[in-house]
């Protein structure tokens, strides 16, 4: 087979054929979806063989069941825990090795396009957003917190912020809304982390209260 024929520029000269140019990703960034990647893969793996447990066995009590809010078992029985027919930790278990993979990737500096990011950055917001779906069914819905659950909340919510970050990073010429989100990207994400905290507190404070 031969190979393909340079293209011709404009003024008659020839020139390789365009290609996706790669992203720089910083060290921190790669291990930080590398990290993403492990910890949700662990969280979702152990969800995954306690909800196993429970079918086998329905009196079987989950290692992060610790008192009547931190609760996974009352959570995994609930139709919110299977929305698609299957068991929800099944989707992290691929999502998060999608990540995990990710990272090792970035980290060994093989280089990945912009369009891979976009990509990574939309799946991820696809999950942010089932996240605070699970976050309100659990609060508000279901009456109890599981652990692991909110192991995965916390990582994909961070995930999305760096995979963003690395997917549509600004030029220092640009302004505007893209800018200001990049520039305070971590208080923003910091000032959302506090906002369900609290609404965690306030609607499980008659059981925190006992503990005072």
């Amino acid at each position: 087979m031969s190979a393909q024929p340079a293209e011709e520029a404009g003024d008659g000269t020839a020139r390789e054929p365009a290609s996706a140019p790669a992203l720089q990703v910083s060290a921190l960034s790669a291990w930080w979806v590398l990290i993403a990647g492990v910890v949700g893969l662990i969280a979702s793996s152990t969800l995954t063989v306690e909800k196993i447990e429970i079918l086998i066995n329905p009196a079987y009590v989950p290692s992060c069941s610790i008192n009547p809010v931190l609760s996974c078992g009352s959570v995994m029985v609930t139709p919110q825990a299977s929305l698609f027919g299957f068991p929800n930790p099944l989707m992290g278990i691929a999502a998060f090795t999608v990540v995990l993979v990710t990272g090792v990737l970035a980290l060994t500096k093989v280089p990945l396009p912009r369009w891979y990011w976009i990509g990574l950055t939309a799946g991820t917001l696809l999950g942010a957003v089932f996240v605070h779906w699970l976050i309100f069914q659990s609060i508000y819905r279901i009456g109890a917190l599981c652990p692991y659950c909110m192991v995965v909340w916390a990582v994909t919510i961070t995930l999305l912020v760096v995979v963003a970050a690395i997917a549509f990073r600004p030029s220092p010429d640009t302004g505007g809304v893209l800018r200001f989100l990049y520039h305070w990207r971590w208080s923003i994400t910091t000032f959302w982390f506090t906002a369900v905290f609290l609404l965690i507190m306030e609607r499980f404070w008659d059981y925190w209260s006992t503990l005072i």
